[in-house]
């Protein structure tokens, strides 16, 4: 007899995944016992429950519904898809909303959001999209109509906020690169030395960290003259009563082409110097000159004029100076090394030069520039606590709408959260957890749909303040059916901004 082999295939056929989907629907029948340290668990599965670990959500979801923003942001999006096969609009932004609040900064986290059967609900959503949808959704679209619509979206959040007098804040940051991302180029990176980066140019509206725009530049143009364009659109598109009192910006922004467009367009500016050889000597003079003026915290002011190297025009030049911490040891240098300020005796000091065409006195000038510092939380919670450092694809247009996408759901989760309470402002890595995070379950019963949840330890806190938030949303929907959606939104805007309206003798100078 002879020996049978079965001939084997030069490409074996790979797993049958229609059987192991049918088995897995089967094996979530039966009810698995599990031993853990403390007890035993009967454990078992019920994909079908409507459940959510977002349960507060919904709260959220009426503060959009309120304030119009939601529906008119899904109404003017420019995509259209002409396969039968696409995803909706609603589901596609929707999918957009619910990965940015749950702290999603890859799209491969979207897919932990596909198993919420809850929240899609509240955002008129069908389903919650791929991962892979959303990454090719903005894929070869009309990058000028989509920045039109965003941009747009971004001044209706913040318009009514304008009315009175506020400061901008300018900045940029560096995002790191790993991969093969359009424009991601060597440039300056000082967290990730030779790692190719993407620069972020952004405007903030101060005290209230609201992003007015932000613009994905490639890493070798972190220098400010390449966000300079955006600004004066952002600029622009506003009205007269509309633009800043002020332009606030660190030492990348205290150069000449900048100070000489905003005095072309009578826009008032404050800005840092580099300690360069023309400030040393100003420093030095007055030093000579004496007559410090004691001011805050140990701060001490002087000022004088200044023209540098490539300066049309002198302006004016405020200096800031308080002894360093530590003097061991320094009083005796010849030179102050990092500042090249002579001192032969007597204390150190550290020294900040600023340039302004502001009129305010020395004390006003301290408080203004130390606000500004508060930008640098803005960005730290943009790019660790939502998507800023993530959401990268191959071209830069994708990474553009992501970074503006993340900024608008920022802004109305920011709003949202100072609306709930409005006398403290909380970052995202407390916000989410307390007025955000919280298992709920949906219930239908009598044609009516009930939304149980389970909170933490200061559930009658939160309770409290969601259910204030909420009667002055119902309130605004339901007592006041006459408003229009703008109009919503301004009462919103006026409840955000109701602390901050203080008797004009209490403030130094207006402060945004």
């Amino acid at each position: 007899m002879s020996l049978q082999i079965s001939p084997i295939p030069a490409h074996p056929q790979g797993e049958d995944f229609s059987a192991l989907i049918s088995s897995a629907g089967a094996a979530l029948l039966p009810v698995m016992a599990v031993d853990t340290v403390g007890r035993r668990f009967q454990v078992e599965w019920d994909p079908a429950a409507p459940v959510t670990p977002l349960g507060q959500l919904v709260f959220f979801c009426q503060f959009l519904a309120a304030g119009g923003l939601y529906s008119k942001w899904v109404a003017d999006c420019p995509l259209r898809y002409t396969s039968p096969n696409a995803p909706s609009l609603k589901d596609l932004l929707g999918t957009w909303v619910l990965a940015s609040l749950s702290g999603a900064w890859r799209y491969a986290h979207v897919t932990a959001l596909r198993g919420d059967r809850v929240n899609p609900e509240g955002l008129g959503m069908a389903k919650v999209v791929s991962e892979d949808s959303l990454r090719r959704a903005f894929e070869h679209q009309d990058g000028s109509a989509l920045a039109a619509w965003q941009t747009e979206a971004l001044l209706g959040t913040y318009a009514p906020a304008l009315a009175q007098p506020w400061i901008a804040d300018l900045d940029v940051t560096v995002k790191p690169i790993y991969g093969h991302q359009e424009d991601a180029e060597l440039g300056y990176n000082p967290h990730k030395p030779g790692r190719p980066s993407h620069a972020y140019h952004t405007v903030f509206l101060r005290t209230l960290r609201v992003a007015l725009d932000v613009e994905v530049r490639s890493g070798k143009e972190h220098a400010c003259l390449h966000g300079l364009s955006n600004l004066w659109r952002v600029w622009d598109r506003l009205t007269p009563g509309q633009r800043p009192w002020l332009v606030c910006g660190d030492a990348n922004y205290g150069n000449e082409r900048l100070m000489a467009q905003c005095e072309e367009r009578g826009q008032k500016y404050l800005f840092r110097q580099r300690s360069t050889k023309g400030v040393r000597q100003l420093v030095r003079w007055l030093e000579g000159q004496g007559g410090w003026q004691p001011l805050t915290e140990g701060w001490s002011g002087a000022e004088g004029q200044l023209q540098l190297t490539g300066w049309t025009r002198k302006r004016r030049t405020v200096v800031l100076r308080r002894k360093r911490p530590d003097q061991s040891g320094l009083a005796s240098l010849p030179l102050l090394a990092d500042r090249g300020v002579e001192v032969v005796s007597g204390p150190v000091y550290e020294y900040v030069v600023l340039v302004t065409s502001l009129e305010e006195n020395l004390l006003t000038m301290s408080h203004l520039y130390r606000q500004r510092a508060d930008v640098e939380n803005a960005y730290d919670e943009l790019k660790n606590q939502w998507g800023w450092g993530g959401f990268t694809t191959r071209d830069l247009l994708r990474c553009q709408i992501a970074a503006r996408m993340v900024a608008l759901v920022y802004n109305w989760w920011n709003l949202f959260v100072r609306c709930a309470e409005p006398a403290r402002a909380r970052e995202a890595i407390t916000s989410r957890p307390m007025l955000l995070h919280a298992v709920g379950r949906l219930i239908k019963s009598g044609g009516q749909t009930t939304l149980r949840l389970t909170q933490h330890a200061e559930a009658s806190h939160i309770q409290s303040v969601l259910s204030k938030l909420s009667l002055f949303l119902s309130g605004l929907l339901n007592a006041a059916e006459q408003l229009k959606p703008e109009e919503r939104w301004r009462r919103i805007w006026h409840r955000i901004l109701e602390p901050y309206r203080l008797p004009a003798a209490a403030w130094l100078a207006p402060s945004g």
